[in-house]
């Protein structure tokens, strides 16, 4: 026999031998686990969440991330919602940890109207839709949610924009907090809405335009702009 029929007849043998071996395979069962060739990281020591570690000090397998940390990967948009870094925008409060004067996004037509839209959902109930304190929630309570106080009083007029967030976001007495319901700009809405109703139940006719003024009721024009 030549070298090459040898050749040629040990591949047919062998070749044959590996298919009728991998049909018997097929469909067989075995308790023992699949050969794996290449393991990578597949079975790599690890802790389960909130698990015992006796590897660090404080012995938590979840660990902290450092403040030194830095993230990739997000566009300017994305870092800013997820990481938070804004204080006065998500937190309200400044660098000292000092609630901010003035709301930091501008006031429009649009965020006023938002405003309102969440104000009547959250915040009526209980403050009433004037902002008196007077809502069906304080009328039906059977005193229980009595003396809720007005956003007239002097108070909360001279409160900065930052502790009326801060009010909505951590909640006061019996004011529960609301952060995990309204997002962050929807907050700051919600206190533009309230500065507009401190100011029209305070307001004086003198403040309108002419053409707001010819608007006006005369019960209004004699008692003041409501």
């Amino acid at each position: 026999m030549s070298r090459a029929s040898f050749i040629l007849t040990t591949a047919t043998v062998l070749g044959a031998a590996l298919a009728l071996g991998s049909s018997g395979c097929r469909g067989g069962t075995s308790e023992d686990p699949p050969v794996h060739l290449t393991p990578d990281m597949d079975w790599q020591a690890h802790r389960l969440a909130q698990s015992h570690s006796p590897i660090f000090s404080d012995h938590r397998a979840m660990r902290p991330v450092d403040k030194n940390a830095v993230a990739h990967g997000f566009t300017e948009e994305e870092r800013a919602k997820n990481l938070k870094e804004d204080s006065s925008f998500f937190h309200g409060l400044n660098r000292s940890g000092q609630p901010v004067a003035r709301m930091p996004i501008a006031v429009d037509a649009a965020l006023l109207a938002r405003g309102q839209e969440r104000y009547g959902i959250f915040c009526a109930p209980c403050h009433d839709a004037t902002g008196s304190g007077k809502g069906i929630v304080e009328q039906r309570s059977g005193g229980a949610f009595a003396g809720i106080p007005p956003y007239t009083l002097d108070r909360l007029k001279a409160a900065p924009d930052g502790e009326l967030f801060q009010t909505i976001t951590n909640g006061k007495g019996r004011m529960p907090g609301y952060a995990s319901q309204i997002p962050e700009r929807d907050r700051w809405a919600i206190v533009s809405w309230m500065r507009v109703l401190q100011t029209s139940q305070g307001g004086q006719v003198d403040m309108l335009t002419d053409e707001e003024k010819r608007k006006l009721k005369p019960a209004d024009q004699a008692g003041g702009a409501k």
